[in-house]
């Protein structure tokens, strides 16, 4: 390990190839000035995150709140949207991997999400590669070329670079501020905008974000006030950067409205993300025995507290003049077998057809070949026109009663769908212990919102004694038996991994209290492999 020094501000992981372009002196004080100007304000809104989740197991139930009524009965609009981004019919995700992000940039697509967060493992080596990768994508530089000797770069035309932060919850170990790891989300945030930021602007388009993992209205306040921060001191106008902002927590889905006020002049709308804001239920209700989600293959988009949420979305954002963008499509095409292709590519168009016809301006897709399928649902919607914002959804009528219903008629645990959720979690973590968190697993592209889900659910069924259909519990025992069996399936991933990956998944399930992410969990032994090499 090696320690450099910009006044109190340490790097204590190791030099990469890449260090001297990313960390500089100038960038380090900058993400410092920004880290000790709003760390406490994160780390008091950690802790209500903390004493909310107390009243909650306690059994006070989420409402609307009282205190912001006007927020949500005031006739306020979000800024004008940016030029660019008023067409976003189809949006790629991926991690910011040289590769992956040239053919996500040239796929068609609309918009490309550059992933520091579910879609990236974490090592240090990945963040800072990222990091220069994104600073080559906004000069048109970024190239790559394979051990085979092909080569990939960018093409004349490609997406609008969006980028996602970490989470509020994590902090970036391997830099330190006044000796205390520094906060991943400003961390990630302030490199990207301090390299690019005034480059961006300098070609028409600017620094535009996805925000990731919010509770309230509160954390998207610090968003805000970290953006004009940022803006005022390197002489950005203030407004240039526009942020999207993830409803993927139950909570968040009650605020809606006061995120987009909170970040009024910043905000480019919201997104529903699906299997996050299911994991995030099972979280924040996990001392409540009444209910248990089914197999995660009947959590549809069509369950109607799912038709509650992305309904309510739609109409919030409409009615502020935001974009409301859909969920993923994270299936894979495979190149040999056609009917798979066939089946999975018709529930796709079918879910693209769900999210157009119920007034969202975008969706996701997880793998460039969906891009096509995607975007000719939405042109049929869409036609000329950039989005439809000009359709309001005044029918949507949402309670909190509607948001909290959670159950789902005929739902079934089954034998098949506690193995499904117990090999997913084992590859997914195998993978990320790799360095690798954009995983494909059985044709479908997982990140760590696909394990969040799955190991979460496998809590929920043990914890709360979920039965089978054929009687039997689902207990430790149970789980341990499959595990085991899974674990013998497996048998071509690296052994170690895999060995690792079912120690994490046994603490993440068996443990009587539930843990909050399952990265705070897994990070360390990322960091441990770091120190190793």
């Amino acid at each position: 390990m090696t320690k450099t020094g910009s006044h109190s501000v340490q790097v204590v992981g190791s030099r990469t190839a890449r260090s001297a372009q990313v960390l500089t002196p100038e960038a380090l004080d900058f993400v410092a000035r920004l880290h000790r100007e709003w760390n406490p304000v994160r780390e008091s809104l950690l802790a209500r995150r903390v004493e909310r989740q107390a009243r909650i197991s306690a059994g006070d139930a989420p409402e609307f709140l009282a205190e912001t009524a006007a927020v949500r009965e005031g006739s306020w609009r979000v800024a004008p949207t940016r030029p660019d981004l008023e067409d976003r019919r189809v949006e790629i995700t991926g991690p910011v991997e040289a590769k992956m992000m040239i053919n996500a940039f040239n796929s068609g697509a609309s918009v490309f999400m550059a992933d520091f967060e579910d879609a990236l493992s974490p090592t240090w080596e990945n963040v800072v590669e990222g990091q220069a990768n994104l600073q080559a994508a906004v000069r048109r530089t970024l190239s790559f070329t394979s051990p085979e000797g092909k080569e990939y770069r960018l093409n004349p035309k490609i997406a609008v670079l969006l980028v996602r932060p970490r989470g509020w919850h994590l902090v970036e170990r391997h830099v330190l501020v006044d000796g205390e790891p520094i906060s991943a989300s400003l961390f990630d945030f302030g490199l990207y905008f301090f390299h690019n930021a005034k480059e961006l602007l300098a070609r028409g388009t600017g620094p535009y974000f996805y925000l990731a993992k919010m509770e309230s209205h509160r954390e998207a306040r610090l968003w805000n006030d970290v953006f004009n921060s940022a803006q005022d001191a390197l002489g950005v106008p203030r407004g240039s950067v526009r942020a999207t902002v993830l409803i993927e927590n139950i909570l968040a889905a009650f605020e809606m409205q006061e995120i987009l006020y909170e970040l009024r002049e910043h905000s480019a709308g919201l997104n529903a993300g699906r299997w996050d804001y299911t994991f995030s239920i099972i979280r924040k209700f996990r001392s409540r025995n009444s209910f248990v989600f089914p197999d995660r293959g009947q959590v549809t988009m069509t369950v109607p507290f799912m038709r509650a949420y992305t309904e309510l979305l739609v109409a919030t954002c409409h009615e502020r003049g935001a974009h409301a963008i859909g969920g993923m499509a994270a299936f894979i095409p495979s190149r040999k077998d056609v009917e798979v292709n066939r089946v999975a590519i018709a529930k796709v168009r079918d879910d693209k057809l769900r999210e157009s016809g119920d007034g969202f301006d975008g969706t996701w897709v997880a793998h460039p070949d969906l891009v096509p399928v995607a975007k000719e649902v939405f042109d049929t919607v869409l036609g000329a026109r950039p989005n439809q914002k000009e359709r309001l959804r005044s029918d949507v009528s949402v309670s909190a009663k509607d948001l909290l219903d959670f159950r789902i008629a005929g739902g079934r645990v089954t034998e098949a769908g506690v193995r499904q959720n117990v090999s997913v979690a084992l590859q997914y973590l195998a993978s990320w212990l790799g360095g690798v968190g954009a995983a494909g697993i059985s044709n479908l592209m997982e990140d760590v919102a696909t394990a969040e889900i799955s190991r979460s659910q496998l809590w929920q069924w043990v914890h709360h004694g979920a039965t089978l259909e054929d009687g039997r519990k689902v207990d430790v025992a149970l789980y341990r038996a499959i595990r085991d069996e899974e674990v013998g399936r497996l048998a071509t991933l690296d052994r170690e991994r895999l060995r690792e990956a079912a120690e994490i998944l046994d603490e993440l399930v068996e443990r009587p209290d539930f843990t909050e992410f399952l990265t705070l969990l897994a990070y360390p032994r990322l960091e441990a492999k770091g120190a190793a090499r």
